[in-house]
């Protein structure tokens, strides 16, 4: 169930972290509301330690190695704004897997087949003030939550090993958003959250920035880069993981 609310969530919400608010025109309406699907080709380094007793693995893969073990991804971002009001959702689920074999303490057999799988799954959701709304720039404040929903499973059948540990929590979130426009039909969006504070994990962090253009009146074109930090340590369980990679989204205006 927690798939279902989450992409409700990010669809109710519409557009943020990869698209821009209306720049300049945004501003001279009381409401917006924007829905921005977006590709982030990100990499990932960190460290991973699946359960209680399994080794710390230290991982650091670029965007092209992770995509040949990608089985599904899903990002979905949006804002929607009334008056000074505003509330923001970024929606991705990403699953990957890879078969191969695995060493064995057993004599005459080196290794045996082994298969592991990885799903991820995070939604933020925030609301917020508008504290500065002027025809070329807008400064969002916001607070909210990201919850994570990990699950990963390693199988191993000939030393009787299968594994499915999963763990979902939920982190308070502070954040800020700037929208400026630099020429007609332009912009940059700025954007930056911290939280965690040990309540879910021990700290997540995330920024990102990019640059927007306007196609059509209802359609902006985003590109950039985004980071998303967590660090979260509970019952055995270990990751920290650094994220990050360019992204382009196209953005739709109602």
């Amino acid at each position: 169930m927690p798939h279902v609310w989450a992409i409700l969530g990010g669809l109710l919400i519409g557009i943020l972290l990869t698209g821009t608010a209306r720049a300049g025109t945004a501003h001279d309406v009381d409401r917006a509301f924007q829905v921005t699907p977006y590709v982030w080709a990100t990499g990932f380094g960190g460290t991973i330690r699946p359960f209680t007793g399994a080794p710390d693995f230290e991982v650091s893969k670029s965007f092209g190695e992770l995509l040949e073990d990608l089985d599904a991804a899903l990002f979905l971002t949006g804002l929607a704004r009334q008056d000074r009001f505003v509330a923001v959702a970024d929606f991705s689920h990403t699953s990957s897997s890879r078969d191969g074999r695995v060493p064995t303490p057993i004599p005459g057999v080196p290794v045996v087949p082994a298969e592991g799988e990885l799903k991820q799954t995070s939604l933020t959701l925030l609301g917020g003030y508008r504290a500065v709304d002027e025809p070329d720039l807008s400064l969002d404040l916001l607070a909210g939550a990201r919850a994570f929903w990990i699950r990963g499973s390693v199988a191993a059948p000939a030393l009787g090993v299968v594994r499915s540990p999963t763990e979902d929590f939920v982190d308070p979130i502070v954040a800020g958003r700037v929208n400026a426009r630099i020429a007609e039909g332009w912009s940059v969006l700025f954007y930056g959250d911290y939280g965690g504070f040990g309540v879910g994990s021990e700290r997540t962090t995330q920024w990102l920035a990019t640059v927007n253009t306007d196609v059509s009146p209802h359609i902006w074109i985003s590109g950039g880069y985004r980071q998303l930090n967590v660090d979260y340590r509970e019952r055995g369980m270990r990751v920290d993981a650094r994220l990050g990679g360019p992204i382009l989204g196209v953005t739709i205006l109602f």
